[in-house]
């Protein structure tokens, strides 16, 4: 490639005044569904989210979020976009004060973005060079060039700019789709991986049977705690299908609605995160949350990101690999099942559990997350 070609070109996120401004008239004239009587619970998610919680929500979107300060907090950190077989990439690079640190990857999911990692990264910097690469279609890694950005072309896209960025030899964290990102890039450049972080939680049990083997010698009362934990799990698959197989027929909802986007993510962090007695909003830190959802609005990415589980579907691929490369997890919110079910014969090197958190630890709890990963790469550097 040429110098034009790897060009790595500074980036700050500046929002137009004009987005905020439709943002919030739009908020102010949504067009709110019917209510339905006996759905006043706001603590009630069982047919979604509820309309009470979520006009609280989008009250304070309107009158009680400022952007303008999540933006420059955002802007804290060295920025670059870049441009891969294509596609632009938006890379974060929170260089450590110690120049021989090792480089850290992180690699996120859906309904994430790189303001997941936004309190994980600060307690990180001290012992790690911090790289959150947005993956084809999310955040400012948008618009998407074109269809076929699926797992193994994203990975390579990945490793490419880590050299782009000096980084030969770097280590890689993960959760939900990142870590598929995290475990191909051990698997196809197991020279370049110093070890594999990824953070779990009890849902990775639904996938039990379905992409990963039914473990052997299960009791009666293991299978039906399997058979619960699976029965939650496909009840939580509605928006999954979807974006696996019509991503164009929610898009235009995602790209028109700012409060059918909010509702859409908002959701997940109910049924996917820690704490079944708690609002996504008592889970989470609310005004991270919204910011999260302002990206997806403002970048248009609710449609384009919806095109990567697409592509993963009908890849066939597998999340994750074997590799020879050092692996450490942190399950978050565990469940007695998990590592029988993820590592039956225990040869994943580092097994931590934590009662605490949920399938977003770096939101949920991010000291713990932190110290786990510390913990892991200390031991294996």
């Amino acid at each position: 490639m040429t110098a034009e070609h790897n060009a790595l070109t500074p980036f700050r996120v500046d929002i137009p005044q004009t987005d905020i401004d439709d943002l919030r008239a739009r908020l102010a004239n949504t067009r709110w569904p019917d209510p339905v009587p006996g759905r006043d619970d706001r603590t009630d998610f069982s047919r979604g989210i509820p309309l009470t919680y979520l006009k609280e929500l989008t009250e304070y979107w309107l009158d009680g979020f400022d952007w303008r300060a999540h933006e420059a907090e955002l802007n804290r950190y060295e920025q670059f976009t870049t441009v891969v077989d294509g596609q632009t990439f938006h890379v974060v690079h929170a260089r450590s004060p110690k120049p021989d640190a090792t480089p850290l990857l992180l690699n996120h999911g859906w309904p994430g973005s790189f303001v997941e990692y936004r309190r994980l990264v600060p307690l990180l910097t001290d012992e790690f060079h911090v790289v959150i690469v947005s993956p084809p279609g999310f955040g400012f890694s948008t618009p998407l060039s074109g269809t076929g950005w699926e797992l193994a072309r994203t990975t390579g896209a990945f490793a490419e700019i880590m050299s782009r960025l000096g980084y030969e030899r770097f280590a890689a964290h993960g959760t939900d789709l990142g870590s598929g990102i995290t475990a191909r890039l051990a698997a196809c450049c197991p020279e370049r991986v110093i070890g594999t972080h990824i953070g779990a939680d009890p849902r990775v049990l639904g996938l039990v049977g379905v992409k990963f083997p039914l473990p052997e010698g299960l009791t009666e009362e293991e299978l039906a705690q399997l058979d619960a934990v699976r029965s939650a799990d496909a009840a939580d698959h509605g928006y999954l299908l979807i974006q696996n197989h019509r991503p164009d027929t929610i898009a235009a909802a995602l790209t028109d609605s700012p409060v059918g986007q909010l509702a859409w993510i908002a959701e997940k962090f109910k049924t996917r995160a820690g704490g079944d007695d708690r609002t996504p909003d008592e889970t989470v830190d609310r005004d991270q949350l919204l910011t999260n959802v302002s990206l997806y609005w403002f970048t248009r990415s609710g449609a384009s990101s919806a095109q990567f589980y697409y592509e993963a579907e009908h890849a066939g691929m597998d999340l994750l690999m074997a590799s020879s490369v050092p692996g450490g997890w942190a399950v978050f919110g565990t469940h007695p099942l998990v590592r029988r079910a993820m590592d039956p014969a225990k040869a994943i090197g580092h097994w931590s559990e934590f009662a605490e958190g949920g399938h977003f630890p770096a939101m949920e709890e991010p000291e713990l997350l932190a110290a786990d990963i510390r913990t892991f790469f200390r031991s294996d550097s």
